[in-house]
């Protein structure tokens, strides 16, 4: 029978919170396509033979056929189809970057708004957790182990895929509680954590173990982990160092990194009434930097009670890096954006608190490597903004505690494990490692795809050694 297909040249709209009710609280945003929408976006779908979208994605999901399913109101079979590729679908349908990845290729995107990928991920994953009630089957071991260092996506997907492949998975997760940046960097109102403990305990659930409070570098080496029996390692202990400006009065009180004010809020609780999480509730914030982590930790600054929050970037509202859905979000929301400004000083008062800013104007000159356009400081052009906490978003590099206790593990300039971009095969042996610990901070769909890799060549390595 013939499908009814929608030629709405339109998306069909997230339903969401209303921004003065939501920049209050910390309850998720995008409250989700109800059953109907779902099957009506869906029929937007012109199930292209070619796949354009599937071959934008970097886990390679069979984006026409998961769509194709929820067309015929399959929505478990939907699912089915988006797990064999995803580890986490309900955490990609909800910060993945789809705008620059499958929804640009989508072919309905040539004469108005692509099919809404993500939200209908989102929507099939949802559904699954909802109502289904099956335990999934355990793989039958096929008598080989593996370590992953970090449980963040990366990690998550790795092993995910590995156990799928039969082999006994440990994760060694340095905090003591598994997800990485999804529970210690996304805030609440963007991916609750109920959402991300469901992902692991899906993982868990077909025999991924994971060890928490296990820092590998101290408590054991990589090479203690080949000794415990373990015959391939995937480092995916992402990059959680925080990189500042080195500007004057960086040390005063009320500075914070943006890993740290957001591991507060996140990991910590310090949103919730009475938690013991020391952090400074402010009323005016500068949040410095135009990435999506940026715009996280001023709309958390927002909902923890600051009168005023700036993002402060040095380039146009045109070139910030963020998701465009959540730069309109915080607009909405009230942020305030200082763009074409860079701090030069942080200023402090007697007791050397934070009570402002010292910026400069800039203006956008000729291209630089990146392609962008070089922000130049304009002559005569310092200002005062009147903060009490200011927030560095500009950055984050890979912890160097593995590299130092790893002989022979080669890294960049920056601190980046080098590794074969075809497979994650480092220096060492039975070494692979993907995500942001290669790459340096990137999405979390790209650390993803790159743990499916490895998975990939992990099996592989494996089966070459019998």
């Amino acid at each position: 029978m013939p499908i009814n297909r929608n030629n709405d040249p339109k998306k069909c709209p997230m339903p969401v919170q209303d921004p003065e009710i939501r920049k209050n609280n910390f309850e998720e945003v995008a409250l989700g396509y109800t059953y109907e929408m779902a099957v009506n976006e869906a029929r937007r779908c012109l199930n292209c033979k070619n796949k354009p979208c599937t071959t934008a994605c970097p886990v390679s999901i069979n984006i026409p056929a998961f769509i194709e399913r929820i067309v015929n109101e399959d929505m478990e079979g939907a699912y089915k189809i988006i797990s064999q590729s995803s580890s986490l679908p309900a955490v990609c349908g909800r910060v993945c970057p789809q705008e620059r990845q499958c929804e640009s290729k989508c072919v309905r995107g040539l004469k108005g708004e692509s099919v809404g990928i993500g939200r209908l991920e989102r929507f099939a994953a949802d559904y699954h957790r909802e109502h289904c009630t099956e335990k999934p089957e355990i793989p039958e071991y096929n008598g080989h182990k593996v370590a992953i260092i970090g449980a963040g996506p990366s990690g998550l997907t790795a092993a995910g895929d590995l156990a799928k492949m039969g082999y006994k998975v440990t994760i060694y997760e340095a905090l003591h509680l598994a997800g990485g940046v999804l529970v210690y960097g996304i805030p609440e109102f963007r991916l609750p954590k109920i959402i991300v403990q469901n992902e692991i305990d899906n993982l868990k659930a077909i025999g991924v173990d994971i060890e928490t409070n296990m820092v590998i570098g101290k408590i054991l080496t990589i090479d203690e982990l080949f000794e415990m029996g373990y015959e391939a390692v995937y480092i995916g202990s992402g990059a959680g160092l925080p990189r500042f400006m080195n500007i004057p009065g960086e040390s005063l009180k009320g500075v914070y990194s943006a890993n740290e004010y957001l591991t507060r809020i996140n990991l910590m609780k310090a949103y919730k009434k009475g938690s013991k999480t020391p952090i400074k509730h402010s009323k005016k914030v500068a949040v410095v930097g135009g990435g999506n982590v940026a715009m996280d930790a001023a709309r958390s600054a927002k909902r923890m009670g600051a009168d005023e929050v700036y993002i402060v970037y040095r380039r146009g509202m045109e070139e910030l890096p963020a998701r465009k859905e959540e730069i309109e979000h915080a607009v909405e929301e009230g942020i305030i954006f200082k763009t074409l400004t860079n701090p030069v000083e942080v200023l402090g008062d007697e007791s050397g608190e934070v009570c402002g800013m010292k910026c400069v104007r800039m203006e956008l000159g000729e291209p630089d490597a990146s392609g962008r356009r070089r922000p130049i400081i304009k002559e005569n052009s310092e200002f005062i903004l009147n903060v009490d906490t200011m927030i560095m978003a500009i950055g984050t590099s890979p912890n160097p505690l593995i590299r130092k206790t790893t002989p022979g593990l080669e890294v960049n300039s920056k601190g980046c494990i080098v590794t074969d971009n075809d497979n994650g095969l480092t220096s060492r042996e039975g070494v692979f490692a993907g995500g942001d610990a290669v790459t340096g901070a990137a999405t979390v769909i790209l650390a993803m795809g790159a743990g499916k890799t490895a998975a990939k060549s992990i099996d592989e390595y494996i089966k070459s050694k019998k």
